[in-house]
């Protein structure tokens, strides 16, 4: 319902473990970096703890993209189990057919089969366990014993264990003292700050589409408040004010509208010793007893992470000022306008009806191409002429942004797509080409005939092969440090392998400049972005800009 009504693709605060929506924090990147550093490891245990909803599994997720592909990983998300079952289970990830008769030794003997196998054909052998906190004391010794499994040269299994706290405190018990000494990378994931948690919230809306928060600074700082920064409770909270934004026909989430959606989704259901009805049996009491004293013990809540947050303040400055990042209304906000209002004129010349690769012609000539008479695919034909095509839905601010010129997408009065080339702005006036010639329009005109589709050509750099993400080795390292350097923000050491340390930094800095979402991916926009800086060639949507 409200994605649409916002512009997006998909809803964005969704509690699935999506790598696509993880928020790489500091914090993340360094449990990353240990879970990364335990897989190189030879065997043992890589321990990675926090509370519930920081962002475990995702993180965990996120680490099969990033591992390499000689590792096999088996996924178990049950571990209530005795460890004959456990073993069964491994079994099952590993896709070895069990034996007629179930005994811990033959299951064992399978198992020891299987990594022998993989180890021949230069593969590795991790097993990851979700919530390893209901792990019981037989389990971890049985998980221990695996870990024995060798050649005469490598340790031939390797185990992650993705708990709640109580899991380090599990291991430290002395019967399991063995365990504890066999880990080789561990951490505990913390909750975000409030910093962080206003840019979790725009990276999630960016990643589903969004060009702008849609929360104000006063709401994102209550959110902070309420949720203690951990990202399950903030998608919770944050899904509920989107939601009641869109039924109050508001464009952005207010700090009232985060009050009562908190009251929603945290209190539909009473909690045991919730002081609410704690104080409901005082009231009770006082009218039972009449000039009794009642004294109440303290007791904590069953919601740490709600009631135990920083008390809420009047009029709060907020850390960081993402209005900034806000571009526009989305495009189902801007048709909430009355289409009475709007200009109704269009020009002749803009006629309906008219076919893409007409107005692709056009655009190929600014970049000084001739497409006229080719059989190609506009895309093909642009890869051909080491150009790169942009496909993308956001508010006009974003294209002016970007600064190229764009084909956009617009509808007749039948709801039927055609297509016009914006090729250069002044202030609220768009000039746009059609058989060679520029035709002057006002912006305003477009509001009811254009809900955010464009298309751009941009120039790729030459080792560009996707986006970058923290942590990743690539050729594209080395333009981006030299790009970074271009706009002042970093000073290339040549030692640089990854997107890390002081240029992870730095690219952050400039996406947050450039009302990017600073994620620290190097993508399409931040690319582009980049280029404006360094004098790459190409058409511009300003004369005389970047």
């Amino acid at each position: 319902m409200y994605a649409e009504y916002f512009g997006l693709n998909e809803k964005p605060f969704s509690i699935a473990p999506d790598p696509r929506y993880l928020y790489m924090s500091e914090s993340h990147q360094e449990a990353l970096a240990h879970l990364l550093y335990g897989l190189q490891t030879e065997g043992g245990f890589v321990l990675l703890t926090g509370e519930i909803g920081t962002g475990k599994t995702t993180l965990c997720k996120y680490m099969f993209q990033q591992a390499p592909p000689e590792i096999n990983f088996a996924f178990i998300i049950n571990p209530k189990v005795t460890a004959l079952e456990l073993l069964e289970t491994i079994c099952d990830e590993l896709l070895i057919k069990k034996p007629e008769h179930i005994s811990k030794k033959n299951m064992i003997d399978l198992i020891n089969r299987q990594l022998l196998k993989v180890n021949e054909q230069g593969k590795k052998t991790v097993i990851v366990i979700d919530e390893a906190q209901n792990l019981t004391g037989d389990v971890l010794e049985q998980l221990r014993l695996l870990t024995n499994l060798e050649t005469s040269r490598h340790k031939l299994l390797q185990i992650v264990l993705l708990g709640q706290p109580e899991l380090r405190e599990l291991i430290r018990k002395p019967e399991l003292c063995q365990l504890s000494q066999r880990i080789t990378a561990r951490f505990h994931l913390g909750s975000l700050s409030q910093e962080d948690t206003a840019l979790y919230i725009l990276h999630r809306l960016n990643t589903a589409g969004g060009e702008r928060t849609f929360f104000t600074d006063r709401a994102i700082q209550l959110i902070y408040q309420l949720t203690a920064g951990v990202p399950r409770l903030i998608n919770l909270l944050c899904d509920r004010a989107l939601l009641g934004a869109y039924t109050e026909l508001e464009e952005q989430v207010t700090r009232g509208i985060v009050k009562q959606a908190s009251r929603e989704t945290f209190d539909l259901q009473p909690k045991k010793n919730n002081p609410r009805w704690l104080l409901a049996g005082i009231v009770l009491a006082v009218i039972l007893v009449a000039g009794f004293v009642f004294i109440i013990p303290e007791f904590k809540s069953s919601l740490p992470a709600l009631q135990n947050a920083p008390a809420p303040v009047s009029d709060p400055e907020p850390i960081i000022k993402m209005e900034n990042a806000a571009l526009s209304p989305p495009p189902a906000a801007q048709g909430k306008t009355d289409r009475k209002q709007l200009p109704t004129l269009w020009p002749k010349k803009l006629g309906f009806g008219n076919r893409f690769e007409d107005i692709f012609t056009e655009l190929a000539t600014l970049w000084k191409l001739d497409y006229s008479g080719s059989k190609n695919k506009p895309c093909t034909y642009a890869s051909r002429n080491e150009l790169t095509c942009l496909e993308k839905k956001g508010s006009f601010e974003s294209i002016e942004n970007l600064n190229r010129p764009a084909i956009l997408t617009l509808y007749d009065d039948n709801g039927l797509p055609f297509y016009a080339l914006l090729a250069s702005l002044n202030g609220r006036e768009a000039s746009f080409i059609v058989a060679e010639e520029k035709i002057a329009l006002s912006i305003d005109v477009l509001e009811n005939r254009w809900f955010g589709e464009y298309f751009l050509l941009w120039k790729a750099p030459a080792v560009f092969s996707g986006s970058l993400y923290p942590g990743q080795p690539s050729e594209m390292v080395d333009w981006l440090a030299s790009a970074l350097e271009q706009h002042g923000l970093y000073q290339v050491k040549g030692t640089e392998e990854k997107l890390e340390g002081s240029l992870l930094g730095a690219l952050k800095r400039f996406q947050f400049m450039s009302n990017l979402t600073p994620d620290g991916v190097l993508g399409v926009q931040t690319i582009i972005q980049l280029n404006r800086g360094i004098g790459t060639s190409g058409p511009r949507l300003y004369e005389g800009g970047n």
